[in-house]
């Protein structure tokens, strides 16, 4: 017998995750399809005639020069801390997070209360 897909809103964001996981993939071939593209354009020149001359040498030194600007376009964006800012603003829009963040400081502000009581009555 088999089982019936339940539609509710669960489902609609699971499969929302996966398509938007999967879209990133795409997008890196999307990304690499663009360069062969851009490298296409430049066939009848004389540098894409020396790339497409030597292709089985200039492609893999290209997609390896390609691989490691990547890298280091995202080791400088991580050292900027853009990512982080991009999280901390988009955590500010999602009332859900902002909730938790303000029982959270009222969690802290509770203790560190606590801890003056606690020190006030045992004089240190």
């Amino acid at each position: 017998m088999a089982s019936r897909i339940k539609l509710n809103k669960s489902t609609f964001i699971r499969w929302k995750i996966h398509i938007d996981r999967s879209r990133m993939y795409l997008g890196y071939i999307q990304f690499f399809m663009i360069g062969i593209v851009f490298f296409k354009a430049f066939k009848d020149k004389p540098l894409g005639a020396l790339i497409f001359k030597y292709a089985f040498i200039t492609i893999p030194l290209l997609f390896i020069a390609f691989i490691f600007l990547s890298i280091l376009l995202g080791y400088f964006e991580s050292r900027l801390g853009l990512k982080e800012e991009e999280q901390r603003k988009l955590t500010s829009t999602n009332p859900l997070m902002m909730e938790l963040l303000n029982d959270v400081k009222e969690i802290k502000k509770e203790l560190s209360n606590q801890r003056e009581a606690r020190d006030a009555e045992t004089g240190i």
